[in-house]
């Protein structure tokens, strides 16, 4: 299965989405977006296809959204994706892209929805959460 992830190896979120698409069997294509940023029609696209608006992709936390003033209603979705583009760390993450759909995997979990139930047992998330059980079965 053809598998890609925006990933941010600085984010435990990223951290564990990226480990649980390997837990599934599949070694993704793995593009670290703020060094390797989409282009504004792949990220447009990932957006639409997520079922996502653009204000809901922006990430608003350690990022310099309050700077750059963009909690704006008024501002375009347009003048949002410059911004993103501008400054890839603002694109919310991690994005993932499969032939199942596309999610953005926050919680880490949301990801289990675009992959073949194929998991190789149980799967604990940094914080101590477990989401899948020894048999690879999701939990809750």
């Amino acid at each position: 299965m053809n598998v890609i992830i925006y990933h941010n190896p600085a984010c435990g979120t990223s951290r564990n989405t990226l480990a649980m698409i390997r837990n599934a069997g599949i070694e993704p294509t793995v593009i670290e977006y703020v060094n390797t940023p989409p282009s504004r029609t792949e990220l447009m696209k990932m957006i639409a296809d997520a079922g996502l608006t653009v204000r809901q992709a922006l990430r608003e936390k350690d990022t310099p959204y309050v700077e750059l003033g963009l909690g704006n209603p008024d501002l375009s979705d347009d003048q949002l994706l410059d911004a993103m583009l501008a400054q890839p760390i603002l694109i919310n993450r991690p994005f993932v892209i499969t032939p199942l759909g596309t999610r953005l995997s926050r919680p880490s979990e949301l990801v289990l929805e675009i992959l073949p139930e194929t998991h190789k047992g149980a799967f604990t998330k940094e914080d101590g959460e477990k989401v899948l059980d020894a048999e690879g079965k999701r939990i809750g």
